[in-house]
């Protein structure tokens, strides 16, 4: 059974795949906060930006295989177009309920796997682009992957804590402080990503166009 909010089609709007095409699967549930919001704050990850909870969204419901849920992902994809589709298994946080046998239908219906994942679960190998977004003083698990995005600043994950793990692209995105329920105002941390990176090579800015642009 996978308890799914949403399944709908778009462009990746962060990280190194910014602006490509993509089917995202939106897994319910999250292991570092409930979705209530008189709990954000005592969470592990009170700068949540998403909606997880529940299977109300579009194409969102519960599948009893992993074939009923590749069925609808695959229905998402426009018909006849070129390359290899790709799917973005997120949440919430996919781990608590991605497995082999899904894993293994989407490959078998041609699909790339990218997760986006808070690295507290070991991601299999069978996912083809794992990117791992650390939060705060949650222990990471997942310590290698194709891309690493920090949300920043945050005080317990700073960037020097992850700058020798065994990733391809290191990515700072800026911190969007309109969800948090309380924060004190720090400045532009848009501004502060890009001096960070402007000091060290190694980290890139990731902006979340999407959200730039209106798109989904």
């Amino acid at each position: 059974m996978y308890s799914v909010k949403e399944i709908f089609y778009t462009l990746q709007g962060e990280g190194k795949h910014t602006g490509r095409p993509a089917v995202f699967c939106r897994f319910a549930g999250c292991n570092l906060w409930t979705g209530s919001e008189n709990r954000r704050a005592s969470s592990l990850c009170t700068f949540c930006d998403t909606d997880f909870v529940g299977v109300d969204g579009t194409s969102g419901g519960r599948y009893t295989s992993a074939a009923d849920l590749v069925e609808v992902i695959e229905q998402h994809w426009p018909e006849g177009m070129p390359g290899h589709p790709l799917v973005v298994l997120t949440g919430g946080e996919p781990m608590l309920q991605v497995d082999e046998p899904l894993l293994h239908a989407l490959h078998d219906e041609g699909f790339e796997i990218a997760m986006e994942t808070n690295g507290t679960i070991a991601v299999p190998d069978a996912v083809d682009w794992v990117c791992v977004s650390p939060k705060g003083e949650a222990e990471l698990v997942q310590v290698s992957g194709n891309e690493l995005k920090l949300v920043y600043p945050q005080h317990q994950a700073m960037p020097e804590q992850f700058a020798h793990l065994d990733f391809e692209h290191f990515y700072l995105q800026p911190l969007d402080t309109s969800y948090i329920a309380t924060s004190s105002d720090d400045g532009d941390y848009v501004q502060q990503a890009i001096e960070y990176c402007l000091l060290h090579p190694q980290w890139n800015l990731s902006l979340q166009t999407h959200k730039l642009t209106g798109m989904r």
